[in-house]
């Protein structure tokens, strides 16, 4: 048995870099896949459906689109599609300058107004099992927060054309080869400041043991440094497009949050374990954040509000 490791370990020494280079090559192709076909991967996916057939996107919201594209300058508009998405607010996928180009789902509560709310109120929604209902305190509540003006409209969406055009996916996929590479690089340099290549090899692979961990709080670390940064970069740049589009980023945040403080009241115990009072989603985990609080994306368009007012 110790014959067959050490023989298994001469030949990883071996082909040390082919392999870490395939191994990089391999994860960052996985994390692209749906970036580089959305339309056959993504879209189905967020696809919304009515009775067995895929829900079309209305013409009022393909003429909020197309008014987004010029708004922010998009030099190709064609290297976007949108279409009709189940959820609440836009998502989006895809590299613009890649032959695919790139996916923004729109909700279809997008549709309604204060005046017409039908995109929502004819929707059955169910929580804990039971349908939501529309006409009682919390379901007016959480009526009146999926009902956005149309300027937080066009800001929910440019901030997604924002962060596709600006490669977030790429940058987003590019993180996990990253910190993989970096695995290699913490081993290597454990082995030497520690004199373990002439030692026995159950101490090199306790020290990759110890690479291994070290890889992983890089990667949760990271990832949520990178994906932060998208998300408020997204922000300036959508809210960076006139004043009426960052009011608008104000009201969208704003709703979002009043959402959820709702759906913590609706959930029950487990609403209490996804929401905070404030309406900021709790962090997926113990090591990782994975959701940029929402008051912080608001608190920074405020701030851009302020800055232009000085």
């Amino acid at each position: 048995m110790a014959s067959r490791f050490l023989k298994f370990s001469v030949l990883l020494q071996k082909y040390r870099t082919p392999l870490l280079v395939a191994s990089c090559g391999g994860v960052f192709a996985a994390n692209m896949f749906y970036h580089v076909f959305p339309d056959i991967s993504y879209r189905k996916l967020y696809q919304a459906w009515h009775k067995g057939e895929p829900v079309e996107l209305s013409e009022k919201l393909e003429g909020v689109v197309q008014q987004v594209m010029e708004d922010y300058g998009v030099s190709s508009p064609k290297n976007f599609s949108a279409f009709a998405s189940f959820g609440f607010h836009p998502v989006g996928a895809g590299v613009p300058w890649l032959p695919e180009g790139a996916q923004i789902g729109i909700p279809a509560n997008f549709n309604s107004t204060a005046e017409d709310p039908s995109g929502i109120i004819n929707r059955t929604i169910f929580i804990n099992g039971k349908a939501v209902d529309w006409s009682s305190d919390s379901g007016s509540a959480l009526k009146e927060a999926l009902v956005f003006s149309l300027e937080a409209q066009k800001f929910a969406i440019a901030r997604e054309v924002a962060r596709l055009q600006s490669g977030g996916p790429v940058l987003s996929a590019v993180v996990a080869p990253f910190c993989l590479s970096g695995v290699w690089v913490y081993s290597v340099v454990l082995k030497q400041v520690l004199g373990l290549n002439v030692r026995h090899p159950l101490f090199r692979g306790a020290a990759n043991v110890v690479a291994l961990g070290l890889g992983a709080v890089s990667y949760f670390l990271t990832s949520d440094a990178v994906s932060q940064w998208i998300d408020m970069s997204s922000d300036r740049l959508a809210a960076g497009v006139s004043r009426d589009y960052a009011k608008g980023g104000v009201e969208f945040y704003d709703k979002i949050l009043s959402r959820n403080k709702t759906l913590r009241s609706l959930m029950g115990q487990k609403g209490q374990d996804v929401y905070a009072p404030s309406g900021n989603l709790f962090p997926a985990h113990l090591f990782q954040l994975k959701h940029t609080p929402y008051t912080s994306r608001r608190d920074g368009i405020l701030s851009l509000l302020k800055e232009e007012k000085a």
